[in-house]
């Protein structure tokens, strides 16, 4: 595919806008290889924890990052650990265990890395002979089930993911791992992100990528809901997953990364953004012992590409819709609106950051060395962008399709089949002395694919978020919780059982400090009013993680 007539550039990019960091501490006991809890230990409870909250707050996150000699090159490579915060009548407990994946054990076993991550490359076996380590490099790696981005729900089992082709199911009280399961056994696909949607009636939505002679495709995946019988077995199910749509890449050798993808009542987009997977270079680079974070690169000169699907009929639509290059992790929610699609977005203008998150950057000491990492890091900032859901033959040139006065995006359609998106920036000024922000969560389970007005994110004044926000979308106001030294987890909002408005509830957030041992404690904001209810304090180190969810128990 040919890149994008003349996408929208930036003036200032997201980094420009927020202000440089000076005198930054040191975040390495925030990356260092822990011990597990695996029995519940008591915590002790400062100011006081709603006694309606039933449930165990989940968390996930590399926690370990060598094995014997051997080191992990990238925060990505620490073996998953998972974290429960058990919640009932005002008390709370904590325990934790590694993920039992197979890449931990055989690591675990041969007291090496043996298993080849994001960016660490595993040597060939020093027992094997001089030819058998060198025909090694020629083998295509298998892929990781170091599962240790989220917790993920199909059919009512809880899965822990990453965003290859393996996941594993765990069950939420104990943390046991549980078996393997390959979704290349159920459908075409090689690999899924660790972000599927939920619809009302309890279907999951997914993607997954595929490719073979016929091309690279961006693939649709709908996961049924439970049936009754599942109940009573214990083992995976995904019996039923299908591709409901496969969206063809610009550039089969050349693809698009994706973290996530939009979800509204009746479609789903797919964003098509210029950070490119080089597959030829990725066969190099095993060749030649390099590892594969090193294959992504930012191309800005192809613009981004938003792909349109009717949810319901798996039918792409035919209309193309550009907008400037732009880098996107996370969404924070989408809707319909008088035959608009409203999507929101943490966007960065600058996608050469995934390769950046190195333990040594990460590692790096407090001050200058640790300022300059962080000042040349991307900034995300919420974006709203407006797809008009009916363009044809009929439509005008070179008009803003967006006519509700309440939206300050624009769409134009710059020829036949082909609009041209501008964004509008979902944010005031005073965002920016917090650096942005990432990891967006909303009142999902009522508000997801629906009109909303809260989101709530993680400020991100230093590498790792240091701060909490809720930014009112129709207002652009944050409230903020932030305390020198306290590094937040994305937070998760949690609805009252007797809510009447939108942020009537709690938001949960795990608190670390590289600066006491052993400081750890589980937040309670008032979700209204962002101001803490109390916090449960655990005598446990965690290492910054990344995502988490509340499992509601009756």
């Amino acid at each position: 595919m040919s890149k994008t007539t003349e996408p929208q550039t930036q003036s200032v990019s997201s980094r420009q806008q927020c202000p440089q960091a000076s005198g930054l501490e040191s975040l390495a006991p925030l990356v260092r290889s822990v011990e597990e809890t695996p029995d519940p230990i008591p915590t002790t409870i400062r100011g006081s924890v709603p006694t309606w909250i039933n449930g165990s707050f989940l968390r996930n996150g590399p926690g370990k990052f060598e094995f014997g000699k051997d080191r992990y090159t990238h925060w990505f490579d620490g073996m998953a650990m998972m974290h429960r915060f058990h919640i009932c009548e005002g008390n709370v407990t904590y325990s934790s265990r590694f993920l039992r994946s197979d890449s931990y054990v055989r690591n675990s076993e041969k007291n090496r890395i043996v298993v080849s991550e994001f960016g660490t490359l595993a040597m060939p076996d020093p027992c094997k002979n001089i030819f058998a380590r060198f025909f090694s490099r020629f083998q295509i790696p298998k892929a990781t089930d170091n599962a240790s981005v989220n917790f993920v729900k199909y059919k009512g089992d809880y899965y822990v993911s990453t965003e290859t082709n393996y996941m594993r199911r765990v069950d939420p009280q104990t943390l046991e791992t549980k078996e393997k399961v390959d979704w290349s056994q159920y459908i075409a696909v090689n690999s899924a992100t660790a972000h599927p949607h939920y619809d009302r009636e309890g279907a999951s939505y997914n993607m997954g990528n595929s490719y073979g002679k016929s091309g690279f495709f961006y693939n649709i995946i709908r996961v049924p809901p439970p049936e009754d019988k599942a109940a009573t077995e214990d083992s995976a199910d995904l019996n039923g997953a299908k591709v409901i749509c496969s969206i063809r890449a610009a550039e089969a050798r050349r693809p698009s990364y994706y973290h996530s993808f939009v979800m509204s009542e009746n479609y789903i987009v797919f964003i098509e953004q210029p950070i490119k997977l080089d597959l030829l270079k990725f066969m190099l680079y095993r060749i030649q012992g390099k590892s594969f974070h090193k294959v992504m690169t930012w191309e800005p000169q192809y613009g981004t590409v938003f792909h349109l699907v009717n949810r319901h009929t798996g039918k792409e639509s035919e209309v193309r819709y550009h907008a400037a290059p732009m880098f996107t992790l996370h969404q924070i929610n989408a809707y319909e609106d008088n035959g608009l699609l409203v999507m929101d977005m943490c966007c960065g203008d600058d996608g050469e950051v995934i390769g950046d998150f190195t333990l040594e950057n990460l590692r790096r000491e407090s001050g200058e060395e640790m300022d300059k990492f962080y000042n040349s890091l991307c900034r995300n900032l919420p974006r709203r962008y407006v797809l008009p859901l009916t363009v044809d033959e009929q439509t005008p040139l070179d008009q803003n399709l967006v006519a509700l006065h309440n939206y300050k995006a624009t769409a134009k359609k710059t020829k036949p089949g082909e609009v041209l998106l501008t964004h509008e920036e979902l944010y005031d000024d005073e965002l920016l002395q917090y650096g942005g922000l990432e990891f967006p969560h909303i009142n999902y389970e009522q508000y997801n694919g629906r009109p909303y007005r809260y989101f709530y994110s993680c400020g991100f004044g230093h590498v790792f978020s240091d701060s909490l926000l809720k930014m009112d979308v129709h207002t652009k106001e944050l409230k903020v919780w932030r305390y020198p030294g306290l590094y937040p987890s994305e937070p998760v909002f949690v609805a009252s059982p007797k809510a009447t408005e939108e942020d009537d509830g709690v938001v949960l957030s795990v608190i670390i400090t590289p600066r006491h041992e052993k400081s750890t404690f589980l937040l309670v904001l008032d979700a209204k009013t962002f101001t803490e209810l109390g916090r449960a304090e655990v005598p446990v180190n965690i290492p910054y993680g990344t995502h988490g969810v509340f499992n509601q128990m009756g």
